[in-house]
């Protein structure tokens, strides 16, 4: 869409108002919104609105914080939750003084990253298609003070609830409660969601974002799934911040809550997001070939490049301390570094659903939807690339189900960090790769490590845990 179209757009629609939407470093939607006489011509496109970009996370010092943002035509949607008319578009942030792409705004950088794979001469466009978990719960809370912790969620389809005279709705107990790791396609009434599901669904699809499916997941307590079909790069990253925008509102709609977090609750599956992804060249799929699991010399070294660099990509992948909480030993998430064709027991999965060459993809296992997805996508990508370049070795496939090796056998399979600190650690060290291409930059992979080292690694670690006095009160 080219900006007269916007502007047409606009009168055809009977748009009152203008949204623009740009994500943060740690990736959260900011956005302010203008009236529609501030869109009267082109001017907008090309000389952008301004705002003070100091107060957003991870950017801008208050002395150099004069931001342009300028929008994006072909973003252009209609928001599906404002009472008034509302046009939306996503825009990229420049600096204001030089009219330079701002290097910590994450949708520059996923754009750059796309520029990089073209400028390789290895491929066009890198798809990626993520399937994003979350929880819909009935209610939260949650409260850390000085002499206090706690948090406190429910949800009626919750195990915990199987002995409860009255549901939360108020009406009586159908007895109808899903018990842990049982939640994977159940029909109504055990699956209370679908009509929301479907509603969520809806939503998506009207703002142009293609479906393939929905369904409960494994765990108790609402977890869901909404799956996309995969996009370039920089597209899927926008679909997913529309997505994660129209659960939480749909959710909120219905009196109900949604979350992305990784780990909400103890004692089942946390939340994944599994993503899809292959390298294009014009119409020709290069993951293709005649290697192991139908798969291309190309594609083994992308796969050897993911797991090669997975403890420092974990970082942007699973940028949180509650996302660890997800990757350990024995349980739903992947943490050993290993390749399989359909084995989900590896952290990088080759799916065999169809013999296709343009279904030839591969699926990496342990990011989480808490990313930023501009900043994951990217480094996943620019981790691949790495391998292509370098010629990496995957090794062999590891087929058997990785959680039944003997300690002996799995000792020799590198594995997923087992913290945050430790990924951020590993990026410290192993971030060469990020800078090809300027796609990522020194002063970026600083500020990642800096913020997420002291407002949320040593902000957990100066807290006492809740359970830590189950385990030492009386001792």
């Amino acid at each position: 869409m080219t900006p007269k179209q916007v502007l047409q757009m606009i009168k055809d629609k009977g748009v009152a108002m203008v949204d623009i939407k740009f994500i943060d470093l740690l990736g959260t939607w900011q956005h302010f919104t203008a009236p529609i006489s501030e869109f009267k011509d082109e001017e907008a496109f090309e000389a952008g609105l301004g705002f003070d970009g100091s107060s957003i996370r991870g950017w801008s010092e208050i002395n150099n914080s004069d931001m342009l943002i300028i929008p994006d035509p072909d973003s252009a949607v209609l928001d599906p939750f404002y009472k008034e008319p509302t046009l939306t578009l996503l825009g990229n942030v420049e600096d204001a003084i030089t009219r330079e792409k701002y290097p910590r705004d994450p949708r520059n950088i996923s754009a750059k990253a796309e520029a990089y794979l073209k400028s390789t001469g290895i491929g066009d466009t890198s798809y990626i298609g993520p399937e994003p978990e979350f929880f819909i719960f009935d209610s939260v809370r949650f409260d850390t003070t000085q002499n206090s912790s706690y948090h406190f969620i429910d949800s009626d389809e919750g195990n915990w609830n199987s002995g409860k005279e009255k549901t939360l709705a108020g009406g009586h107990n159908p007895g109808y409660t899903i018990k842990n790791k049982q939640g994977y396609f159940p029909v109504p009434p055990v699956d209370t969601l679908q009509d929301i599901r479907t509603e969520m669904v809806m939503e998506m699809q009207k703002i142009g974002i293609r479906i393939e499916k929905q369904h409960h997941e494994v765990a108790t307590a609402g977890q869901a799934e909404i799956d996309m079909r995969f996009q370039p790069l920089t597209k899927m990253a926008d679909w997913l911040m529309w997505y994660k925008y129209i659960v939480k509102n749909v959710a909120v709609r219905h009196g109900k809550t949604a979350t992305f977090m990784p780990k909400p609750i103890f004692g089942d599956n946390g939340t994944g997001m599994h993503t899809h992804q292959s390298i294009w060249k014009g119409d020709t799929p290069l993951f293709a070939g005649n290697g192991y699991a139908g798969m291309s010399e190309i594609a083994m070294h992308y796969i050897a490049g993911i797991l090669h660099h997975a403890p420092s990509i974990a970082a942007f992948t699973n940028p949180g301390t509650n996302s660890y909480r997800r990757l350990v030993p024995g349980f739903e998430a992947p943490i050993n570094l290993a390749y399989s064709a359909r084995n989900r027991s590896a952290s990088v999965r080759i799916p065999m659903y169809s013999p296709s060459p343009k279904a030839k993809r591969i699926e990496v296992r342990f990011p989480d939807p808490t990313c930023n997805p501009y900043l994951a996508f990217s480094a996943m990508l620019m981790a691949g690339l790495d391998g292509i370049q370098r010629r990496l070795d995957p090794g062999k496939p590891l087929d058997k189900d990785i959680y039944a090796l003997s300690p002996a056998e799995l000792a020799e399979v590198p594995s997923m960090p087992a913290s945050l600190e430790e990924s951020l650690s590993n990026l410290k060290k192993d971030h060469e790769f990020l800078l090809k291409g300027d796609v990522f930059s020194e002063e970026l992979i600083e500020t990642w490590i800096e913020y997420k080292m002291a407002k949320e690694v040593s902000a957990i670690r100066l807290r006492p845990h809740p359970y830590e006095f189950a385990l030492y009160y009386d001792g």
